[in-house]
């Protein structure tokens, strides 16, 4: 299975550092954060080739492909088109799309809203198409978006585009809060699942709080997916919508991230992780990741 991790958690740090820490653990590639002028394509590209990483897929920014006025509308779609365009030039096959992060009711209807976003999806597919990109939709918690909230909401909409370059992303820090059972969501959004985004309870690192991982695991196996597996935790504290954290945020990050993929391994269990690299990364920090295996820790 391929497991990679968010640059967006991370915070506003230099690629070369983080790229050559995250190899060192043994990931075998990035969820890069959507802006070609922080990442130029060319010099992104030679730094992640360089510690042996890939570009897996593309966080999006924040822009509002749903929004009622359509100037805010074309300046999304322009954003996403210029983004699948960016992923072709670092060779990733994937893009996260998703309405407005943090806007959490509708300005008009609901219901509009709705078509709004599925007409935004269905004017991307054509240019997806052309590029090879595939494009994900993201299922976000009704915390932060009221669009699109569970499995069978982001299986819906998949259908309607009827298209094969439009998937789903799952995350177990949203599922934990808007799905009944988890593990069914998983079979839900099956052969459309085109990336699984992992967290645990508090957004915190795998097994820092109360997910069932385990049975989680179990469901991705039956369903066929290989990957990719992105890290997204954070560092504790305030505004969800902020990977910066204060001071530290970078460090407590980085040990989440050592134990995230220690997790992620024993989960798969005998399966080799990254095309065959897992387990050639030292894994190595100072810390230790024992609480993985303590519930009394998570608490």
């Amino acid at each position: 299975m391929q497991l990679g991790i968010c640059s967006w958690v991370f915070g506003d740090v230099l690629l070369e550092r983080l790229a050559d820490d995250i190899a060192r653990f043994g990931y075998g590639g990035v969820e890069l954060f959507g802006d070609w002028d922080r990442y130029p394509a060319p010099e992104a590209r030679r730094i992640l080739r360089s510690s042996g990483l890939s570009v897996y897929s593309l966080t999006p920014g924040d822009v509002d492909p749903a929004h009622p006025e359509i100037a805010t509308r074309s300046e999304a779609l322009d954003y996403y088109r210029k983004l699948m365009e960016y992923a072709s030039e670092l060779g990733a096959e994937t893009v996260s799309f998703h309405g407005r992060v943090g806007r959490v009711r509708a300005l008009s209807t609901q219901a509009e809203e709705e078509h709004l976003l599925r007409d935004a999806l269905c004017q991307l597919v054509v240019e997806a198409e052309r590029l090879r990109i595939r494009v994900a939709v993201e299922v976000l918690n009704r915390y932060e978006s009221h669009l699109v909230n569970t499995a069978h909401q982001a299986r819906s909409l998949v259908e309607q585009i009827g298209s094969e370059a439009v998937g789903i992303v799952l995350d177990t820090y949203h599922m934990n809060i808007e799905e009944a059972n988890p593990e069914r969501a998983v079979t839900t959004a099956g052969e459309r699942l085109f990336l699984f985004h992992v967290a645990d309870s508090n957004r915190q690192g795998v097994g820092h709080g109360h997910v069932p991982f385990d049975g989680l695991f179990t469901s991705l196996h039956h369903s066929g997916f290989r990957g990719p597996t992105i890290v997204e935790c954070t560092a504790p504290g305030p505004d969800p919508f902020s990977a910066f954290k204060g001071a530290g945020t970078y460090d407590k990050v980085l040990d989440e991230a050592s134990c995230s993929i220690a997790a992620l391994r024993a989960l798969v269990g005998a399966e080799r992780t990254n095309d065959d690299r897992a387990g050639e990364g030292s894994g190595g920090r100072d810390g230790d990741c024992k609480r993985l295996h303590d519930p009394a820790d998570a608490i």
